[in-house]
């Protein structure tokens, strides 16, 4: 008798590419039936949101990482607005010839964006209590229904969820996995635009997938009809104190409104295995107890002295790079030191888990460092089992100058590129990037908790993406996520055995090419309002 557990396992096998074969995909892309990257409910009171203004939001981007730094702004609408804007609102158009798209702050897999955001809110003025849709493309909330909670002073509920057919129409049976990295970087998003406002955020771990399912109204036949369905992922609790137990809300809406939009007129393929991961993933309710980060030095000094709302606008993913920027390595051991969770310090204090995902290096142009491939461990534990268990060939050798509270290794000495190359689906962008990596899970021990732990482990990669995105724009440079990659072939690269370790996400940082024939437009000139 198949269990979940044993669905989960199969399909991560299943969706690996392969040197010899990629995982089961469209094999092309049907234009005819490109997915709306908008979700919007028809019929449903609109509110639209005030923008922010250029000298709005005046924090800097460095303070974000300083407990306290920010102080505390008015919990008001607008300022939920400029929580949404920066999280998940559009950052610019992009047009080529007669086609122009949308790029939003956060990242995603192909830019389409599977994720959707709702917000419930109680006693803030200006917005009827209950549950609303965020709609990017026009800055608005849609109210999903009027509903009586009972929340914490000055705080409101975001509610996450993935729409996997934008995903699959282009991925195909892969595209599970990257519609939770994308959960993840969208957890990271709202991280920083609430600590840019000196609020907190916090993910209300223990919720089921029911209660957000049930809260949010996913689970309503009638609002969705045979409309692409939405799956429940994060509930989070944002605010000015998010501290106190939140139990799962129940009330029942007085009234529901809107009908979700069709977001391609028909499926040329549909992927049955997703489905299928998606219901062995199904979260319970759960009690666990919270982790807590240990102590650690002040996070390294950074020099940028830029706005976040800056920063977190001007973030894009790398499509080229030009094969010859460096960074130095104090650059480099400040990214991978933000990649460190902290007490009270974003994005990691979002989550309650300990660090499950580790990161192998490919160190191609940082000044300092000798090329090579590096393992850095975002917890001490994992070092002996490592040094135990990965190639035999590997030397083990701590980085030069490297702070004391980074577990940075250099195991290789080589010229990388090659290899970052070949192992990233022969991908030009691993080798001409500074340097690149590949996210190396606990996979085994993390999924004996629950089955659900898969979508947590995609979570935390996202999040990791995320923080390497913001620090790049930070430092000059740019990166990008990197979804297709051979697993295996990593795996083989680095002497892993078994189901202990999985590369779940690949990621490259350098200098950037830009595409001169493509013209940039501003992301609300549409709008025409303040």
């Amino acid at each position: 008798m198949t269990t979940p557990l044993d669905t989960v396992f199969a399909y991560h096998e299943r969706t690996k590419h392969h040197f010899q074969r990629y995982a089961a995909g469209p094999g092309g892309l049907d234009w005819a039936t490109q997915p709306d990257p908008f979700r919007s409910f028809a019929g449903s009171p609109q509110l639209a949101l005030p923008l922010l203004g250029a000298t709005t939001l005046q924090t800097r981007y460095a303070d974000l990482y300083q407990p306290g730094a920010p102080a505390p702004h008015a919990f008001t609408l607008a300022n939920i607005a400029a929580l949404l804007e920066l999280a998940f609102g559009l950052s610019a158009w992009k047009k080529y010839g007669a086609t122009r798209w949308a790029l939003r702050c956060i990242p995603s897999s192909g830019n389409l964006h599977p994720t959707e955001a709702y917000v419930v809110v109680q006693g803030t003025d200006g917005i009827a209590d209950g549950v609303h849709h965020y709609l990017s493309r026009d800055h608005v909330l849609e109210q999903r229904c009027d509903l009586p909670a009972d929340l914490p002073a000055e705080t409101f509920l975001l509610g996450l969820s993935s729409i996997h057919w934008r995903e699959a129409w282009k991925y195909g049976e892969r595209a599970y996995r990257y519609c939770q990295h994308d959960a993840g970087h969208a957890i990271a998003a709202t991280r920083y635009a609430a600590a840019a406002l000196g609020w907190q955020a916090r993910v209300l771990s223990g919720w089921s997938d029911a209660d957000i399912a049930g809260l949010l109204g996913l689970d309503r036949d009638a609002d969705f009809g045979d409309a692409e369905r939405e799956h429940p992922d994060v509930m989070m609790l944002i605010g000015r104190n998010v501290a106190e137990p939140l139990t799962p809300q129940r009330a029942v809406a007085q009234a529901w409104y809107g009908q979700a939009n069709h977001l391609s007129p028909h499926h040329a393929h549909d992927w049955p295995v997703i489905e299928a991961v998606a219901a062995a993933c199904t979260k319970p309710e759960t009690h666990e107890p919270a982790w807590q980060a240990p102590p650690l030095p002040d996070p390294l000094s950074l020099a940028n002295q830029a706005r976040a709302s800056e920063i977190i606008k001007q973030r894009r993913s790398a499509q080229e790079f030009d094969g010859n920027t460096s960074i130095s390595a104090d650059t480099l051991f400040r990214m991978l030191d933000m990649t460190l969770p902290r007490a009270a310090v974003p994005p990691w204090d979002t989550i309650d888990w300990a660090p499950r995902i580790h990161l192998a290096l490919f160190i191609h142009r940082v000044e300092g460092l000798v090329p090579g491939v590096y393992l850095f461990l975002r917890s001490a534990h994992l070092e002996s089992k490592m040094r135990a268990e990965l190639s035999g060939e590997f030397q083990w050798v701590r980085a030069e100058g490297c702070p004391a509270h980074l577990e940075l290794y250099r195991v290789a000495e080589a010229d990388a590129r090659n290899a970052a190359k070949t192992l990233s689906c022969h991908q030009d962008i691993a080798a001409d990037g500074a340097f690149s990596l590949g996210m190396l899970a606990e996979y085994e021990s993390s999924l004996a908790h629950g089955p659900w732990i898969y979508r947590q482990l995609f979570w935390e990669a996202g999040i990791l993406g995320h923080v390497l995105y913001l620090e790049a724009e930070a430092a000059g440079v740019r990166g990008t996520g990197i979804g297709c990659y051979f697993d295996d072939g990593v795996h083989d690269v680095l002497g892993i055995k078994g189901r202990w370790l999985q590369s779940l996400y690949h990621f490259t940082i350098g200098g950037a090419l830009t595409d001169t024939r493509l013209e940039t437009l501003p992301a609300y000139a549409h709008l025409k309002r303040e």
